[in-house]
């Protein structure tokens, strides 16, 4: 496997201080198809014994953020979580920040999606409310609580952000000017995006959180493999992309580390040699 200090351009062989706070994205970086791995788990709960925060910074919905990692949240090995692209940051003692959409925005946003015919949901802090149904969503409607069918919902309850399906990232929505609306659309899969405010980015999030410990955002290192984790990576001290990221991404970071399944956040630490207390 190979690791590459994109800084230098060479293979990495140097240490670094150890970062304050890490930031790790949830799916494709710490998780696949929604399940931590082990040996990702078991870094986790290695390094929340040294003098380093663990934070989530993720574009999932508050509501369906993975049993596994709230569970470590409840264990206290993780500090925080950065939820819905930053829209949302919260830990075991309640809101950190938020920035729920106004209706202006929301009214935006509903009629860009009808304008385009696409299935859309909005969410909020307890549940993602769908507009409408097909036979995918109400199989995972049936299996999820949190998920509900209510084109209504964003009318009455805080949301968040918005997220759109569709099957070819080329032929939806690529027509329209977001920036026109203060809106932006961000692919999270070539199957589907975030529709959010011009100013909604995990970046913000991270920054509410640096101010919430009072640690410097270049003492910070960030991991992810989306183009969700842009900003993050302009933003952090150490970006960190996974094996498997988008290349817009990891022309964006400055180090490139293995996939998951290559232990791929453990070599990054090692090489760095970050010193973690067991």
């Amino acid at each position: 496997m190979f690791i590459i200090d994109k800084a230098s351009n060479t293979y990495m062989n140097h240490r670094i201080p150890t970062p304050k706070i890490m930031f790790f994205d949830i799916d494709d970086t710490l998780s696949r198809n929604g399940i931590i791995a082990e040996h990702n788990k078991a870094t986790l709960e290695q390094l929340a014994e040294a003098d380093i925060k663990l934070v989530i910074a993720t574009g999932r919905s508050k509501a369906i953020i993975p049993a596994d990692i709230l569970a470590l949240l409840a264990d206290d090995i993780l500090d925080a979580i950065i939820c819905m692209n930053g829209q949302y940051s919260f830990n075991k003692d309640g809101v950190i920040s938020h920035y729920p959409l106004s209706d202006e925005q929301t009214d935006k946003v509903v009629h860009l999606c009808k304008q385009s015919g696409l299935i859309y949901k909005f969410d909020s802090a307890t549940h993602i409310a769908w507009s409408s149904e097909n036979e995918r969503i109400r199989e995972y409607n049936a299996k999820t609580p949190t998920s509900i069918l209510d084109p209504e919902y964003y009318r009455s309850n805080p949301v968040y952000q918005c997220s759109v399906f569709f099957n070819n990232q080329e032929d939806k929505m690529q027509d329209v000017d977001f920036a026109k609306y203060d809106l932006k659309l961000v692919h999270w899969h070539n199957t589907g995006a975030d529709i959010l405010p011009i100013e909604a980015s995990k970046a913000r999030g991270i920054k509410d959180l640096c101010q919430y410990y009072a640690v410097d955002v270049k003492e910070c290192m960030a991991f992810g493999d989306g183009m969700n984790d842009l900003e993050m990576f302009d933003l952090v001290g150490y970006a960190v992309a996974m094996g498997d990221s988008q290349p817009a991404l990891i022309e964006r970071a400055d180090y490139v580390t293995g996939t998951i399944e290559e232990h791929g956040i453990q070599a990054i630490l090692e090489r760095l040699s970050i010193a973690v207390q067991s």
